[in-house]
């Protein structure tokens, strides 16, 4: 009995960390909506235009939000997969076997390579980790996210563009060149797909993320 007992207590404990856990991240992201709304551009016609371009156009103009504010990574992967027909199209198939955020959360989220390690986990797909880019590194793979063959993942810091948040994943719908703006379809309900100045987005990316800089994941 005491056994049980002791080990009812521990799965307590833990339980209570991990939904702690997961509380502290959804806290640390929260960005009031009026700093979101003048923080990146929504116009119209720009917002239209990036719909229309050729990697974005595979999107339908629909993303599929992260279930809670620790799974963007996933969710990023999953709306990626399935603008390209891929199988693994929702935040669990995405998961299914990786052995990773099997509470339902993410603890702490998901660095660039463990990122990796699951979007490599249910595709024959390619996967590539893009870090310690250059500016003008940067802006060629931004110039062939308009590739339909590809798909980029972006992680970045949302302080450097909304003044607050924490790191996050998101797909790259395209990049308006003429404009120099980056379309981020983020995966955060409270934020959805906005457009940010080039420049902006690589300071975000030009952070670390621990000892590593963050960066890009490439899927072909």
């Amino acid at each position: 009995m005491k056994r049980r007992h002791y080990a009812s207590i521990i799965g307590l404990v833990v339980t209570a960390g991990l939904l702690g856990a997961g509380a502290l991240v959804v806290g640390q992201s929260r960005v009031p909506s009026e700093a979101v709304a003048s923080s990146v551009t929504r116009t119209p016609e720009l917002i239209e235009r990036a719909w229309r371009l050729p990697v974005a156009a595979k999107f339908h103009r629909y993303v599929s939000w992260q279930s809670n504010g620790s799974r963007c990574g996933p969710a990023a992967v999953a709306n990626a997969y399935r603008s390209l027909g891929e199988a693994a199209s929702t935040e669990g198939k995405v998961l299914a076997g990786t052995g990773r955020c099997w509470t339902g959360v993410c603890i702490l989220g998901l660095t660039l390579d463990e990122l990796a390690e699951v979007a490599r986990a249910n595709t024959s797909r390619r996967v590539t980790v893009l870090r310690d880019l250059s500016e003008d590194q940067l802006l060629e793979h931004l110039r062939r996210s308009n590739d339909p063959g590809r798909r980029y993942i972006v992680n970045f810091d949302r302080a450097p563009i909304f003044g607050a948040g924490v790191g996050h994943h998101s797909p790259i719908g395209g990049y308006l060149e003429a404009e120099d703006l980056v379309f981020v379809l983020d995966v955060n309900s409270d934020y959805q797909p906005w457009l940010v100045e080039r420049k902006r987005l690589f300071a975000a990316v030009n952070t670390f993320d621990g000892d590593k800089k963050r960066g890009l994941l490439l899927i072909e």
